[in-house]
């Protein structure tokens, strides 16, 4: 046991701007009564841009770690000591964990989440892949991509900066990157691997031309659920993962990262998830999106 985890007293949270509905609570909390860390805490803030350097400067020793979610992944980087590989690559940090000897260390777990969540369904290389979408979670998606992939990445985005941006990054990441016009998204659903990475609606209208027997959806939305995409894919028998497969794989790393404990607690966490789904009124016909347990 690390020496983390072995203070009686230690306190952790997710912060964003909005927080209100972050699941990190629920995961992180379930987490901590798995590992028998009766002494832990986890909470969640409201916090902007403006607000993190003196939230931040303010905490005491007793702060294990940070969860952070937008618009804080990138605002975060100047308060570090040392940032991971994978938050350099895609100049992202979605976890903050103290550490008494090397300070502030910053990583980014949203990377080998998405990897872990692949691999949990037997997604473990492919020859080709598209992405739907070229936002911060395109750009983890891509670095995911990058140790599974062995081909060219179809990159569907909008506007000429986000070419450019996926661009630049596949370049960093020794990843092949092949930009497509969003209208043409249709044109790469037939792909082993395809990952939407848009808002809610964004992709609905794909849901009517799934090709018969397509292979594997990786949906990164769990609010709601199950998208049309989603939705329709199942139904052409094809594999799907969700946004809580993401979620909650990123989540036990960063469980492990700030109490030392290896391996986090999986199978609590994302029945935590699951059932913090199911009180909002949100599953639909595939259930929660979680993992082999149920559709996706």
């Amino acid at each position: 046991m690390s020496a983390r985890a072995s203070v009686e007293h230690r306190r952790a949270a997710v912060l964003g701007c909005p927080i209100t509905h972050s699941l990190s609570p629920e995961l992180h909390r379930a987490a901590h009564a798995a590992l028998g860390l009766t002494g832990w805490s986890y909470d969640r803030f409201e916090v902007d841009e403006t607000a993190l350097p003196g939230f931040v400067a303010g905490l005491g020793r007793e702060w294990a770690g940070l969860s952070l979610t937008m618009p804080l992944k990138r605002a975060v980087i100047p308060l570090l000591d040392r940032v991971g590989e994978s938050a350099v690559a895609v100049e992202a940090v979605n976890t903050l964990v103290f550490d008494p000897d090397a300070g502030r260390i910053g990583e980014n777990t949203d990377v080998p989440g998405l990897v872990a969540a692949l691999a949990e369904r037997g997604v473990h290389r492919v020859p080709t892949a598209a992405v739907l979408g070229g936002g911060a979670t395109a750009a983890s998606t891509l670095a995911a991509l990058a140790s599974i992939c062995e081909g060219e990445v179809v990159a569907h985005v909008r506007g000429a900066h986000r070419v450019a941006e996926m661009l630049a990054l596949g370049e960093r990441l020794g990843v092949r990157v092949r930009p497509e016009p969003w209208e043409r998204a249709a044109d790469s659903l037939h792909l082993p691997l395809v990952v939407s990475t848009t808002p809610a609606g964004a992709c609905d209208a794909l849901a009517d031309v799934v090709p018969a027997a397509p292979g594997t959806l990786f949906d990164v939305l769990y609010e709601p659920w199950p998208t049309r995409l989603a939705a329709a894919w199942d139904r052409r028998g094809g594999t799907v993962l969700g946004g809580l497969d993401l979620l909650v794989h990123q989540a036990v790393l960063q469980v492990e990262l700030m109490t030392g404990r290896v391996p986090g607690p999986l199978a609590a966490m994302r029945e935590a998830g699951e059932r913090a789904l199911a009180a909002r009124g949100d599953g639909g016909s595939l259930g929660p999106p979680s993992g082999p347990v149920v559709r996706a």
